[in-house]
């Protein structure tokens, strides 16, 4: 059951739904619902839905065993037109790494240091469900057994402590919905874009009754709403206007960064607006879908490599006043096969591979790579997981905040991210 399914009918249950998603314009807007943990950085999560096959993003472009499993245009090449784009690294020296052709931006991040790069990433089970995954992620778990034992998610617990932002909207999803990470975050907004400003279509009477409907309702629905209400005018009174009331002025990015109209890109665009409102924004979420790659793979997986290269370098530019404060992780919930099917494609794997980016990470490739040989292969036939991803948002996070986020996981914090 997905996050959004679980607040869309809890909500109605509760009468929340009734005052808000009846209202046109409004059911780009969803609610969690209360949480507690403790932490510092501004935290941006880029999650690669559906599985990336992160073995085409950053190949070992010259292990014999990635060359044989794979036909030339389902693997980084270490020459030719489209070959990959060579990375220096000390994690495996005697390996080319390579990022996709289609990753330059990435590459020109990774050179200045600003891009850490941590191979061989995941979940210690090796369940090939892209719900179950994604569950585990989110609910910041390791094993199917602990998903009933954990309501909320790992995010709304990070982000129920006293933060240094002030008041506000502490948690968004540049979303419809919000994921299941912010599962009992009462105060988390899903916000799909501003350029229409946030205010409910009926202007204040239908405000005014929205808050009436949940003023004296002490239920959680009841708090989510007042919640929910509260942050979305806030936000939408420090969008720019000409006058009061008018259309929302165009965002204008700073450091030339230019936003391409893709899901990454308007996610990021979003998120960056947010960040420079003040509104103590502490974590953001962008889904950004396409990653399932069966068949056909080649095209699909270059168009979504270049969006998702581009947007994240516009976002890195647009916000570099904040990068001593910010980080932006990318992640997917399981990486694809080594060899590759008979349908141009890659079926589900197990490692994957996360990124993380920022003014504060010392760059490089972080981890262990476990190599490609069939005996150093998860059931010899997956890159097998070396760093548990929770090891990686640790890092970001801090030791501290990091135990009360992840209960049960005693692995700590990946070492040597931040410089």
């Amino acid at each position: 059951m997905t996050h959004a399914a679980f607040s869309r009918r809890t909500l109605m249950r509760g009468g929340l739904a009734a005052g808000l998603l009846t209202v046109p314009g409004v059911r780009h807007v969803a609610y969690a619902a209360g949480g507690a943990g403790g932490q510092d950085r501004t935290l941006v999560v880029v999650f690669l839905r559906g599985g990336a096959d992160t073995l085409n993003l950053v190949a070992p472009a010259d292990d014999p065993d990635y060359v044989a499993a794979r036909a030339p245009d389902m693997r980084v090449s270490t020459g030719g037109a489209g070959a990959g784009l060579p990375i220096a690294q000390r994690l495996a020296p005697a390996v080319d790494f390579r990022l996709h052709p289609e990753a330059a931006p990435l590459a020109d991040l990774y050179t200045a240091r600003h891009l850490t790069i941590i191979p061989a990433t995941g979940i210690p089970d090796g369940t090939r469900s892209h719900f179950v995954a994604q569950d585990l992620m989110e609910r910041g778990v390791a094993a199917e057994a602990d998903l009933s034992r954990t309501p909320t998610g790992w995010a709304a617990r990070w982000t129920a402590a006293p933060g240094p932002g002030g008041a506000g909207p502490l948690a968004v999803a540049a979303a419809s919905s919000t994921p299941a990470a912010l599962a009992g975050d009462g105060a988390a907004l899903a916000v799909n874009g501003l350029q229409y400003g946030l205010a409910p279509p009926g202007g204040p009477r239908t405000a005014a009754v929205l808050q009436a409907l949940h003023a004296n309702d002490p239920t959680p629905y009841g708090r989510a709403g007042r919640a929910a209400l509260d942050g979305l005018a806030r936000v939408d009174a420090r969008l720019p206007r000409a006058q009061p009331g008018g259309p929302v002025e165009p965002y204008a990015a700073e450091g030339g960064a230019v936003y391409e109209d893709t899901e990454a890109g308007r996610g990021l665009l979003t998120v960056a607006r947010l960040l420079k409102m003040d509104m103590g924004v502490r974590l953001a979420w962008v889904d950004v879908g396409g990653w399932d790659t069966h068949e056909n793979q080649p095209p699909r997986f270059a168009a979504a490599v270049r969006q998702l290269s581009r947007a994240l370098a516009a976002f890195h530019a647009d916000t570099s006043r904040f990068h001593g404060s910010l980080a932006v992780v990318v992640m997917t919930e399981f990486g694809r096969r080594l060899r590759s099917n008979r349908s141009q494609g890659t079926d589900h794997g197990h490692a994957g591979t996360m990124l993380v980016l920022g003014g504060g990470v010392d760059g490089g490739m972080l981890g262990r790579w476990p190599g490609l040989a069939t005996a150093q292969l998860d059931r010899g036939v997956d890159l097998a997981v070396t760093t548990d991803y929770r090891a990686v948002l640790s890092a970001v996070m801090g030791p501290a905040a990091a135990r009360s986020v992840f209960p049960g996981y005693g692995g700590g914090p990946l070492p040597g991210l931040w410089g």
